[in-house]
């Protein structure tokens, strides 16, 4: 399934896309053959040399997508180095997300447009492959002072045989190769090439030989101009335009291109014009705004003070009005009488609670008073006891 749809993108980009691939990997060996690659590289890492198609992506060719890549890290290392800017070799356990990205950070900085994920680069074969090392390759050769020459070749002294052919029969092979193409898809107006063809044969047969006498028109020129009218829609042609040819999109393009520059013109010279009235806007607005302060300086104080003011009166006020509120809801609220009462009524309970307590604290005095006149009865009756008699001890 995959191959289908890498060959129906191809189909889609036109019919030389699976062979782009191929010509830029041979103008990449030739570049790095002109660098001495082989030396510098291949025996510096004891690496075999590239084919022809090594770094093409094809479902017929073999691909070792791990040697693959750590081929193309290591000559799109060397081709940084040689292009003048620093970059460290990588190594087979390094993250290739990171070279990746690190590589084509380095083709951006040489004004390369890059255009494509870096996941592109990871299989290690490809057209995008094939496009950095390229460029990389050129910018190696730019450094280096390597150019190109045109190729001279010998001029030869050849006659061409001149064959002068009938235009209308020209235009009948173009017209035949082109409607061959399109198959099935002629409209009912198309003309009968064959019986054309067979016509315009029979014709230059017969004006091919000499007539014997001058020939003369016996045909009304009204009956001639009427069965031209009659075969004229028979004459026509329709060519229908292929939609997928490459050079209808490359004239599609120079158009798109033309009009995006010219309209670019224009909106540009609005847009700088717009931007140079907003500035002076600006200016005018922000030195009308600092003449209005200056003016205002002293006005804005006084408007600052007066507000002060204000805001202490408000307070004020607010306080008077509080204790106003509390004074009339205490005139007319019965709440202190209440009051009054309860702390009347508790007074007397207190009151009785404390004529308990002295009662039972001079009660408590009666008893002990009595106990003590009983102590004191008793300890007097004790001093008149009499003396036992000295014989009983004796």
């Amino acid at each position: 399934m995959a191959e289908d749809g890498r060959r129906g993108d191809e189909e889609d980009r036109g019919p030389g896309a699976a062979y782009r691939g191929v010509a830029v990997m041979e103008s990449l060996l030739e570049k790095l053959n002109a660098l001495n690659y082989e030396e510098e590289v291949l025996g510096k890492h004891n690496m075999k040399n590239l084919s022809r198609h090594y770094f093409v992506s094809s479902p017929y060719l073999a691909s070792n997508p791990g040697e693959q890549f750590y081929m193309f890290t290591i000559i799109a290392a060397w081709l940084i180095n040689v292009a003048g800017r620093p970059f460290t070799e990588p190594q087979e356990y390094d993250e290739p997300n990171a070279t990746v990205s690190n590589i084509l950070a380095e083709l951006r900085a040489f004004g390369v447009k890059v255009d494509f994920p870096p996941s592109k680069l990871k299989s290690g074969s490809g057209e995008y492959v094939c496009f950095v090392l390229d460029r990389l390759a050129e910018e190696a050769l730019r450094k280096r002072g390597f150019t190109f020459r045109k190729t001279n070749y010998p001029s030869e002294n050849t006659e061409e045989e001149s064959v002068v052919e009938d235009d209308a029969e020209l235009t009948l092979r173009k017209v035949e190769e082109e409607l061959i193409d399109e198959g099935d898809e002629e409209e009912e107006n198309v003309m009968d090439l064959e019986a054309l063809k067979l016509r315009s044969t029979h014709t230059e047969a017969e004006t091919s030989s000499k007539p014997d006498e001058i020939l003369e028109s016996t045909v009304d020129a009204t009956e001639w101009n009427l069965e031209v009218e009659r075969v004229l829609p028979q004459l026509k042609v329709t060519i229908r335009t292929d939609n997928k040819d490459w050079r209808v999109h490359v004239d599609q393009m120079h158009q798109h291109r033309d009009g995006i520059q010219s309209s670019l013109k224009e909106a540009k010279s609005h847009l700088d014009k717009l931007q140079e009235d907003i500035g002076k806007t600006l200016e005018k607005v922000s030195s009308r705004e600092k003449y209005i302060n200056n003016q205002l300086e002293h006005l804005i104080q006084e408007y600052r003070s007066a507000q002060a003011k204000l805001s202490k009166i408000s307070e004020e006020l607010e306080k008077v009005k509080q204790e106003m509120e509390e004074k009339g809801s205490s005139m007319s609220d019965g709440a202190p009488v209440v009051k009054i009462k309860q702390s009347l009524t508790k007074l007397k309970q207190e009151i009785i609670q404390m004529d308990v307590r002295i009662g039972v604290v001079e009660h408590t005095l009666l008893q002990a008073k009595l106990k003590e006149k009983s102590n004191m009865t008793r300890d007097m009756h004790a001093t008149n006891i009499p003396e036992p008699a000295a014989g009983l001890f004796a």
